[in-house]
């Protein structure tokens, strides 16, 4: 099916081109989402028309979408979840949990707009595009923590495996410690018990 596209679509094409697409494509997304009209005589008339109008409002929403962009640009957003001690989430983090960070930071996001490129099923650092306008997109950093204490150390570099092996090897130093202790201890107990024989 030949479309005129309203507005420019990634890998598709720039606002006023015809293109032809898969029918299924364009009856189930670009015309609903109003990113495309059919192209025929009469609609190709009505977007000559309407042409300045469009450009015009293209050019309005991506003002407001790069302004957003640069409050946006490089943030960090936390989201608490459920993980294994190895650092495998429970389930994973969807698109509506990064806009839901964004909104709980006074950032409105649609879901929509954010894109993964794989899902995200463990905890660490995680970076996530978001696009504002089909010519705006940012780049935001998703910190996925058990908590928000995680998340700080998380945030200052850390991974989940270098704590891990931290705590791990501060148990066996206090392992180690108590071990020490107690071989000293029994050490003069032996030494008391010689002297006691020898008297």
């Amino acid at each position: 099916m030949e479309v005129i596209l309203l507005e420019r679509v990634s890998k598709l094409g720039q606002m006023g081109e015809v293109v032809t697409v898969k029918d299924g494509y364009a009856r189930n997304y670009l015309l609903p989402q109003k990113k495309a009209m059919r192209a025929n005589d009469a609609n190709r008339a009505a977007f000559a028309a309407q042409k300045a109008q469009l450009e015009a409002r293209n050019l309005e929403t991506r003002k407001e979408a790069e302004a957003l962009a640069a409050t946006l640009d490089g943030q960090q957003f936390v989201i608490i979840r459920s993980a294994s001690d190895a650092g495998a989430l429970y389930g994973s983090v969807t698109t509506r949990d990064a806009a839901e960070a964004a909104k709980s930071s006074g950032v409105t996001v649609d879901r929509q707009q954010v894109e993964l490129l794989r899902p995200i099923k463990e905890l660490g650092l995680h970076s996530v595009r978001v696009v504002l306008h089909p010519e705006v997109s940012v780049a935001i950093t998703l910190n996925v923590a058990r908590s928000a204490e995680e998340a700080e150390l998380q945030a200052s570099g850390k991974t989940i495996q270098e704590l891990a092996a931290e705590e791990e090897a501060a148990a066996e130093f206090e392992i180690a410690e108590l071990f020490d202790d107690i071989g000293g201890a029994q050490m003069d107990d032996e030494g008391d018990a010689g002297d006691n024989a020898a008297n």
